[in-house]
């Protein structure tokens, strides 16, 4: 079985998401092609997408929200997702049962005794008069038939688990401060989400597969659960292995892929790019190894943005007063110190709509 290294892994990922070569896509197709772009920082995938498009105006992705093409949802990870709104309604039922264990795994004792379909049941009754409520206000609505659990508790299960709810604009647009308000996903798409599949047959799960593959293989089965927070893929992987080729990381894992997806070469050169927080070209892997050091994955948790250098995170970056500050987390060459700076002048230009374009590289590390 062919061996992938762990260059070869990093220009396929590369390649995947977008960040090898600027793509020419419209944004719809690109927040698809990724499988949606994490957001609980809500500015955050505006810079996703500018570091992965050959043009794109912020607004663009504003109208998408605004228009229901583009849905903010907890999905993945229990974590909020910009998705497509064909994506969001087809997923979320097969995410049902993760998202309850995860916030249950926060808040076990607190919902210890309460039938989480009767409070599920509650909830839709609630929100059926299409009024936006923040999540406090839904469970302040509820808190009287369940007093025990505390508004957070009983907010947090409703809201990122039991209720398919969108988080509706302002929220999520370009340069925008604005709370959480949500509605039920149904309501505001105006489609009804799809119903589980039958017992014994498994075709989002199939879909997963394929398009996670697509947008990040090539991948292990761990990394496709780290991705995605599904526990019940084996099947679907096994239903669709006969579409699939095999390879083998130098770890000695088996890692899957779609056999026409891209590969590069891994001498293929790797421009710089500038990555939003929880950008998921970082967190979609259970082995993150092929784009982050081991010293340096705690960064992709801890919301740090960071710089890709050949391909690889070398530096973290912020904003502040109008200056992209770029903070190395290895030496950086000449040649690098010149490439990150005038990516970092385009991000400035870009952030600022062209009134500005400082950009200051601190000292290497020794």
């Amino acid at each position: 079985m062919t061996v992938l290294d762990t260059r070869a892994l990093n220009r396929a990922t590369l390649a995947r998401q977008l960040l090898l070569d600027r793509a020419g896509m419209p944004v719809l197709d690109a927040v698809a092609h990724l499988c949606g772009l994490q957001a609980q920082e809500p500015q955050e995938p505006f810079v996703g997408l500018w570091s992965r498009l050959s043009v794109f105006d912020p607004a663009a992705l504003s109208a998408l929200l605004t228009g229901r093409s583009v849905v903010r949802t907890h999905l993945m990870r229990r974590t909020v997702h910009l998705l497509a709104a064909d994506d969001a309604l087809a997923w979320r039922a097969r995410h049902d049962i993760m998202l309850r264990q995860r916030v249950l795994g926060v808040y076990r004792r607190e919902l210890a005794g309460i039938d989480l379909d009767e409070l599920a049941r509650a909830g839709l009754a609630v929100m059926a008069d299409d009024e936006p409520r923040s999540m406090t206000e839904l469970a302040r609505a509820l808190a009287e038939r369940w007093p025990e659990p505390g508004p957070r508790a009983l907010g947090e299960m409703l809201v990122a688990a039991l209720l398919p709810v969108a988080q509706l604009p302002p929220r999520g647009l370009w340069r925008t401060r604005a709370g959480v308000r949500n509605v039920l996903l149904s309501s505001w798409l105006g489609r009804e989400i799809d119903p589980p599949a039958p017992e014994g047959s498994d075709p989002v799960g199939d879909a997963l597969v394929r398009r996670y593959l697509a947008a990040f293989g090539p991948a292990a089965t761990a990394d496709l659960r780290a991705w995605c927070g599904l526990a019940g893929l084996p099947a679907a992987v096994a239903a669709i292995r006969e579409e699939l080729v095999t390879f083998r990381d130098e770890r000695g894992r088996e890692l899957l892929d779609l056999p026409d997806a891209p590969r590069p070469d891994p001498d293929t050169p790797a421009p710089v790019r500038f990555l939003p927080a929880f950008d998921n070209a970082i967190l979609g892997y259970h082995d993150r190894s092929r784009i982050v050091d081991d010293a340096h994955r705690g960064l992709s948790v801890a919301g740090a943005r960071v710089v890709l250098v050949d391909g690889r995170v070398a530096a973290t970056w912020r904003v502040q007063a109008g200056t992209v500050t770029v903070t190395p987390l290895r030496r950086f060459s000449r040649a690098d110190r010149t490439t990150v700076a005038e990516q970092g002048q385009a991000l400035a230009a870009f952030l600022s709509d062209d009134d500005g374009h400082r950009v200051e590289i601190a000292a290497s590390p020794s």
